[in-house]
């Protein structure tokens, strides 16, 4: 039962304040008096917006009316310029189903039908008009499939107040930020809170949910043709796999919430700057136009266009045939195992290493490790690939080595040092040994596989990758 006495003095204690709670005060708070996120959320608007419950929870259903409506005209009558009809071909009766699960099936159904209802009759935006669309389409399930409307506005509220967050958070274009972002986000906060999860659940939902959204922008299903279908109706499954695993494993998560989404936030502006320019390059072919509109576009700037539009899917079909070309055959598809968790941050900086101890003679004494800010972050997996394969010459795939390999450097009394260099994708390893040292630099590019930059003896660092089956790349 919820205690609102105990959550106020959970609150004074923390030294918070109504009115001002992030994601992560409301889970803390909930976790600490022992209550339901939602209850915390709540219990914020009644005292900000000073209502009774009751009155809060009316007010939030409330506040569905018009997007509830944009559903309704999306799966029957409505048709959009992007989406089509595909809206009421999910809602018609024997549709096919997205999925198994029935009510997961209606939160994507009507999800889509949000997002033609959005280009029929519009949608009332959140942090936009894509997380709307999750929002309501949730909604619109639980209030088929959810008997008890208090705990349909508990819910709600839940996903409105990450949603009214992330409209903070978004100040430019990125779905990040918005429909597939805080869409995702928020439905693994409403399918933990549904489930009757408890706050540590949704606190690792949240996080696990928004990580693959981070500098998604929008742009691809702005103008294209369909896409708009896979963000916002993805982030929905994203938060369901999320939810699922915060409920039903032990799986480990470090990431306080709050970071995730001020993380979320910082990338979102410089995304919008550095992304999304490439987007428009490759997705321009593929815009939605209005020949209204485009009367009264210059001759001179349609032919620009054009001739743009043409260089630009000429170059992506020629960089599509390059990489189809480079492309490992598919009877033959994988590298070498990688220990460590990842073939960038381990696998390459490990065949890096390997390939500069076969470049040395004689006594190892010191080896030292030159890694770009990336890979240095992520030495704890990195580190110790590099040193099996510097000191002892072992591949990627010897997980006993791997394990032992600190210890055994050590009691070996073999100096070791590590170093950060700002040269993206750089990784040089330097082996000191009696006879002969040898030096590997190299950049990363995943897959296990590395360009070669430099070598104390490029010849025959060469001859090694090769005889070491160590993949080279341009």
């Amino acid at each position: 039962m919820f205690v609102m006495k105990t959550v106020d003095e959970i609150i004074g204690e923390l030294g918070l304040s109504w009115g001002e709670l992030t994601i992560g005060d409301c889970i803390d708070i909930a976790r600490k008096a022992r209550v339901q996120v939602s209850d915390v959320v709540v219990a914020e608007a009644m005292v900000t917006s000073n209502m009774t419950r009751s009155e809060v929870y009316s007010a939030v259903l409330a506040s569905f009316s018009h997007n509830l409506y944009a559903i309704e005209i999306g799966t029957t009558t409505g048709s959009s310029f992007l989406m089509g009809t595909a809206g009421r071909e999910l809602a018609q009766a024997g549709a096919p189903r997205l999925v198994e699960d029935e009510f997961l099936n209606k939160v994507l159904a009507y999800t889509v039908g949000a997002q033609v209802g959005n280009h029929s009759v519009g949608m009332q935006p959140c942090a936009g008009t894509g997380d709307s669309c999750t929002y309501s389409g949730f909604v619109q399930a639980m209030l088929e499939e959810v008997d008890d409307k208090e705990t349909v506005a508990r819910v709600a509220a839940v996903m409105l107040k990450i949603g009214t967050i992330f409209r903070v958070g978004k100040t430019s274009t990125g779905c990040n930020m918005e429909g597939f972002g805080a869409g995702a986000a928020a439905s693994a906060a409403a399918f933990v809170e549904l489930a009757g999860g408890n706050p540590e659940a949704m606190a690792k939902a949240i996080v696990l949910a928004l990580s693959p959204t981070i500098a998604t922008p929008c742009t691809p299903r702005v103008m294209v043709a369909g896409l708009c279908a896979t963000h916002i109706g993805g982030g929905v499954m994203i938060g369901k796999l999320a939810a699922q695993l915060a409920i039903h494993t032990s799986i480990p998560v470090t990431v306080p919430v709050d970071v995730m989404i001020a993380m979320a936030a910082a990338v979102h502006p410089v995304s919008a700057k550095q992304v999304v320019p490439i987007v428009i390059q490759y997705m321009e072919p593929f815009f939605k136009t209005n020949m209204a509109v485009e009367n009264y576009i210059s001759q001179e700037d349609q032919a620009e266009e054009k001739a743009r539009i043409d260089d630009t899917m000429r170059e992506a079909l020629a960089e599509a045939r390059q990489m189809a070309k480079s492309a490992n055959a598919i009877v033959k598809p994988f590298g070498e195992a990688v220990v460590g968790g990842s073939s960038q941050a381990v696998g390459s900086p490990t065949n890096t290493a390997r390939i500069a101890h076969f470049l040395t003679k004689g006594k190892i004494s010191k080896v030292k490790i030159e890694l770009y800010p990336e890979l240095f972050a992520r030495r704890g997996i990195n580190v110790p690939g590099i040193l099996m394969a510097a000191v002892y010459g072992a591949g990627t795939d010897n997980s006993q080595l791997y394990r032992e390999v600190m210890n055994k450097v050590a009691e070996d009394r073999i100096e070791v040092e590590i170093v950060q260099v700002n040269e993206p994708q750089m990784q040089r390893i330097t082996i000191t040994a009696v006879e002969k040292s040898g030096m590997v630099e190299a950049l990363n590019r995943g897959g296990g596989r590395l360009v070669l930059q430099r070598a104390s003896d490029e010849t025959e660092a060469f001859q090694i990758a090769k005889r070491l089956g160590i993949e080279i790349v341009k």
